[in-house]
């Protein structure tokens, strides 16, 4: 078992790493390497013990999301939630977030990119400088997805995604517990290893909303101008950057281990 919350053990020396320590409490990586093959609640439950309202929940309402915030309702209630809109999103992205909050009574505390950077980015290099190339394609996720998470995750201790391995070959060796030593805090992906089959059915068996576009044929959903339906026998996240290379297909929120 990961031991309760404290206030002076390894939880608050991964919260100096910000101010210049190279990496996270050893002795808490080894506490929670025991969730590496441990159900979605449970690790939400060490989630909540040993960081409490110090953790949040990143959602960007995909269906993955969705079961996340189901679970975490259940076994992680003192978890924020946050989301990022980048002002691009389409309709539907906004309809489910709003179905989640009525239904739910759910806060999403919500981070969009600063004006100005906005403001420079499209006087400067057009509305869509983001198919020129996968560098300026990063550039505009920067503005509108990198900067608003940090952010969203400064003073936090540790954050949690609903990222599945099964998504993308940049996902199949993701950790269900970490140290993320892009952002400086702590990383658990309570749903690595679940399939899409059993994602649905949890969907399915708790009639949970969902994004309509999931129906249109868009398993993985981002910016409007960013995302297609895609066709059957291609990867879950090939509509996504259709124009890029799959070994680009990530936006800087996620970092690959190692």
């Amino acid at each position: 078992m990961v031991s309760g919350r404290t206030s002076t053990s390894g939880t608050e020396s991964a919260s100096k790493q910000r101010g210049g320590m190279v990496g996270p409490d050893l002795q808490l990586l080894a506490e929670l390497s025991v969730l590496t093959e441990a159900d979605a609640g449970t690790v939400l439950e060490a989630v909540e013990a040993r960081f409490g309202s110090d953790a949040a929940i990143a959602s960007s309402f995909g269906v993955e999301d969705i079961v996340l915030l189901h679970l975490a309702a259940r076994h992680a209630p003192s978890l924020t939630v946050f989301t990022l809109d980048t002002g691009r999103l389409p309709e539907e992205t906004y309809e489910v977030m709003d179905l989640m909050r009525r239904r739910f009574q759910l806060r999403i505390e919500t981070y969009a990119p600063e004006r100005a950077d906005v403001e420079a980015l499209e006087s400067q290099h057009g509305y869509y400088s983001f198919r020129e190339s996968v560098e300026a394609r990063k550039a505009c996720c920067a503005v509108r997805k990198v900067a608003p998470l940090r952010r969203a995750l400064h003073g936090k201790r540790a954050w949690v995604t609903g990222l599945r391995r099964e998504q993308t070959e940049t996902r199949t060796d993701i950790d269900v517990a970490g140290w993320d030593s892009g952002f400086g805090l702590w990383k658990f992906n309570p749903l690595a290893g679940w399939s899409t089959a059993e994602t649905w059915a949890h969907i399915r068996d708790n009639g949970l909303p969902y994004n309509r576009l999931h129906d249109l044929g868009y398993p993985s959903i981002g910016c409007a101008p960013c995302t297609r339906a895609i066709k059957p026998y291609e990867p879950l996240r090939a509509g996504r950057w259709w124009w890029e290379d799959a070994e680009h297909k990530e936006c800087g929120l996620h970092r690959r281990p190692g």
